[in-house]
């Protein structure tokens, strides 16, 4: 089939590469031209683990091109898929939907016959209907453009995996000849056993921003746990392992930490919860403004725990920062949660050195007042305080006995609880993770024969719903 990618950031053009790798003619758009410039010589404006690979392939088979024009695209494509961004709007917490638009103007006019267009960004719910009225306006007499929506659900660091290889296919569309088009254009997915939901364009919009606003309070359940943790002297990696063991819960993304940022998550729970203010229904998702606080004081915890660790003045304290990226596998750093906090600490004083894998660039660009190393004992040299704040591999591999002869001070933040801290307090660090007591803060326990003793001295009593005490009744499932 002939398709059109508009828009070549993360999603687009791993869209397109992937999508002319199983067979289709693939024309990639976008109005940065130096991106497009890159792509069509097989450089990737960005890291993705890969798509390298799969770009190269694509351009060498012949199906894969890109250009510039949405009037060219017009004229290539049977299906577009619209995959521009939707940022948060300034000054609300609302979706901009400027460019999903523009993308619809620049494109419509132009169609010489008839075609579907298929919405990939993340966009509000009714969006679909909306832009179905725009297009009715903009196309010409006799040419018949229908609307779907395919959300993505792609993890930055596994991009490639997801859309060759998805664990669903979603499709919203209004009509059987929409949705037979979607599935000969996924044929090779189906035929592998992949699921494909085809629903109404409301419900599909929903499902991603509900996907996305459930995996957000999964992460910031957790790390409300990792709080009251510190607060009581508690292991919330024991704690997170032993409610994983619970098939209903199960253990995925109940990793206590820094907490959770990048393009998607933050802003797409913000426009969630905007669009049902709209819809008349807010409190129904009012929680997720809890889950957006939680996230954000993770960040704020850990400054302020980086300030008591250095003795309550961060200034001129040298403070090394492990990782920019808002994840690993990627270089992406937009509201990356490790460069919220080294930018906060350089606010109030700190002599900050961050090292990333890949994010380095991105970085500079980002935070030009942060001083950015590429190699990491330069970035480690005489830190009084070595952050570790995005989890990725090579950090986990470290030879603690190595850094502590570079660093001035020997004491480790693990903002991600991925470090094994036994081998760093073997070393001779002083190690803190978010909701991980170190060793000398746990509470004695008390043998067990003592325990049980205090247990039968003083019968324990619990609260039914009537709020009146009744006797505790053997621990169960519900």
């Amino acid at each position: 089939m002939r398709l059109t990618v508009i828009g070549t950031g993360y999603l687009g053009a791993v869209h397109a590469a992937c999508m002319a790798d199983i067979g289709h003619d693939v024309l990639g758009v976008d109005v940065d031209a130096e991106k497009i410039s890159a792509l069509a010589e097989g450089r990737p404006p960005f890291y993705e683990p890969g798509f390298d690979e799969v770009l190269t392939r694509a351009l060498a088979s012949g199906r894969l091109r890109f250009g510039t024009s949405l009037r060219e695209a017009a004229v290539h494509g049977e299906v577009h898929f619209i995959c521009v961004g939707t940022p948060q709007q300034a000054g609300s917490r609302a979706a901009d939907l400027r460019y999903v638009e523009a993308v619809v103007d620049g494109l419509v006019p132009h169609l010489p016959a008839s075609c579907l267009v298929v919405g990939k960004s993340t966009v509000p719910v009714g969006t679909t209907a909306r832009l179905t009225d725009r297009i009715a306006r903009l196309v010409p007499t006799g040419v018949r453009a229908d609307v779907a929506w395919n959300p993505e659900f792609l993890r930055e660091g596994f991009a490639v995996e997801d859309t060759l290889r998805p664990d669903r296919i979603v499709v919203g569309t209004v009509g059987r000849e929409s949705d037979e088009t979607l599935r000969r254009l996924y044929a090779p997915m189906l035929d592998a056993g992949v699921p494909y939901i085809s629903t109404d364009p409301s419900t599909a919009e929903l499902v991603k921003v509900a996907a996305n606003s459930f995996l957000a309070t999964k992460i910031s359940f957790i790390n409300a746990m990792a709080e009251v943790c510190d607060a009581a002297g508690a292991d919330v990696v024991t704690l997170a392992d032993a409610l994983g063991h619970d098939t209903r819960i199960g253990r995925r993304f109940l990793n206590a930490g820094l907490g959770f940022g990048g393009g998607c998550l933050p802003k797409d729970i913000r426009a969630f919860t905007a669009r049902a203010q709209e819809l008349g229904v807010g409190p129904a998702v009012a929680f997720l403004d809890q889950v957006d606080a939680i996230n954000e004081r993770q960040r704020t915890r850990t400054v302020e725990l980086a300030r008591r660790l250095v003795g309550g003045d961060l200034t001129d304290r040298r403070v090394t920062v492990l990782g920019a990226t808002f994840k690993p596998n990627s270089d992406d750093v937009r509201d990356s949660p490790a460069l919220a906090v080294a930018a906060a600490l350089h606010r109030q004083g700190a002599d900050i050195r961050v090292h990333d894998p890949e994010g380095i660039a991105n970085a500079r660009r980002a935070h030009p007042e942060l001083r950015c190393e590429e190699d990491l004992l330069t970035a480690c040299r005489g830190a009084d305080l070595v952050l570790h704040l995005t989890e990725w591999g090579q950090y986990r591999e470290l030879d603690p006995v190595k850094l502590a002869r570079v660093v001035r001070t020997s004491v480790l933040v693990d903002a991600r609880n991925a470090l094994p801290h036994d081998e760093w307090r073997a070393a001779g660090w002083t190690v803190k993770g978010l909701g991980r007591p170190a060793p000398a803060d746990r509470p004695p326990v008390a043998p067990a024969g003592e325990a049980l003793r205090a247990t039968i001295a003083s019968p324990a009593v619990e609260a039914d719903h009537t709020g009146l005490p009744s006797p505790a009744l053997p621990a169960g499932k519900v």
